[in-house]
């Protein structure tokens, strides 16, 4: 099957990127190197193409009690023009896709996806809607683009009548960047103040060739998918099919904050609640190499020789200049400061379970 293609693609190829495949898709993992990208969205600005996520609005009299029980946080906490991280859970409490929920009217939401997950998002959503609710597949419409790093507010208002300043963290507002209208959420995925910006695909390149422009004097550069996930790998922040899965429920990846047990009845409810009173039997910790070698994901992960894990991944951190990993272990070996090996090629490397985020600002 061909690879999708978003529609900065052509715009990815002038700038030199290398290619390659994720969740279906033809992405820029790099354009100049990793490391330099990355610690350039750390010390000033970077500019990624996210339009691979997917996009779904639920409307409708119904649509806040749809999402209420279709999702583990609290919906009917946003205003309008707030976002919030969620999950869509399945019956076992397992996480179907980590999503934002943005209120974009009073009975309309803006639900953006993982890449890997549209498909099996819509379909899970559309299959529970009810007669005064409607789902609609809207990926096919929007591109998204991800400006992220100290510099991008600066960056932006070049760009924009819009007061950034006043725009808290999680909330959005439409305005018209470079002249074309966007969605401007105060979201991201790495950790840095930053922008996320949703447009109509055709004016996709336009917006881009703005914000790289204005941004170039403040440093900004183009940013692929390997910074992005070390990146994100750096403030600990869940990776969908890594982290989390169908199988994986939010209070064993450590996300309490984000599931709701107070609010209405809602899909896994009921083992949620039994696994916030036992305990769960794994958990997810961070991990620092103590000696040289990178544990990667799936790299299993020992206490006195007996397998209590395994990793879900793993990098040296540009930032910190160490190896590190988040990785599942058995909760008796999940304390901090707790010494483990994990197996790499082999060999066993030693390794300690420390504080969560990796990276502190």
């Amino acid at each position: 099957m061909a690879l999708k293609r978003t529609p900065l693609y052509d715009a990815h190829r002038r700038a030199g990127a290398k290619m390659v495949e994720f969740a279906g898709w033809e992405m820029p993992v790099q354009y100049r190197g990793v490391i330099k990208e990355h610690l350039a969205v750390r010390g000033k600005a970077g500019l990624f193409d996210v339009s691979h996520m997917g996009e779904i609005e639920v409307r409708g009299a119904g649509a806040l009690e749809f999402c209420q029980r279709l999702t583990a946080n609290d919906v009917a906490r946003l205003q309008i023009f707030q976002a919030q991280y969620n999950f869509l859970l399945n019956p076992q409490g397992g996480v179907i896709d980590d999503v934002i929920i943005y209120r974009v009217k009073p009975e309309a939401y803006f639900i953006c996806v993982n890449a890997s997950n549209i498909d099996k998002d819509f379909a899970w959503l559309a299959s529970h809607a009810t007669a005064d609710v409607e789902v609609e597949n809207q990926s096919a419409m929007y591109a998204q683009l991800a400006l992220q790093g100290p510099a991008a507010e600066a960056i932006l208002q070049l760009l924009t009548a819009q007061p950034l300043a006043a725009l808290k963290s999680f909330h959005f507002a439409f305005a018209d960047v470079a002249a074309i209208r966007c969605m401007v959420a105060r979201t991201g995925y790495t950790g840095e103040a930053g922008f996320e910006l949703y447009c109509h695909g055709d004016a996709a390149e336009g917006l881009w060739n703005g914000l790289m422009q204005a941004g170039e004097p403040h440093g900004l550069v183009a940013v692929g998918l390997g910074a992005r996930d070390t990146l994100r790998l750096e403030k600990a922040y869940p990776l969908y099919g890594h982290e989390l899965d169908d199988m994986t429920t939010p209070l064993e990846a450590g996300l309490d904050w984000v599931v709701k047990l107070a609010k209405p009845e809602f899909f896994g409810r009921d083992i949620l609640l039994r696994q916030k009173q036992r305990g769960v039997a794994r958990k997810l910790v961070g991990l620092e190499a103590l000696a040289p070698g990178i544990p990667r994901a799936e790299y299993g992960v020992f206490k006195d020789g007996v397998k209590v894990g395994a990793v879900t991944s793993g990098t040296k951190s540009p930032s910190l200049d160490k190896s590190i990993a988040l990785a599942y272990v058995e909760s008796g070996a999940a304390a901090l400061d707790n010494r483990l090996d994990v197996e790499i090629r082999g060999r066993m490397i030693p390794v300690k379970i420390v504080s969560l985020p990796f990276y502190r600002r």
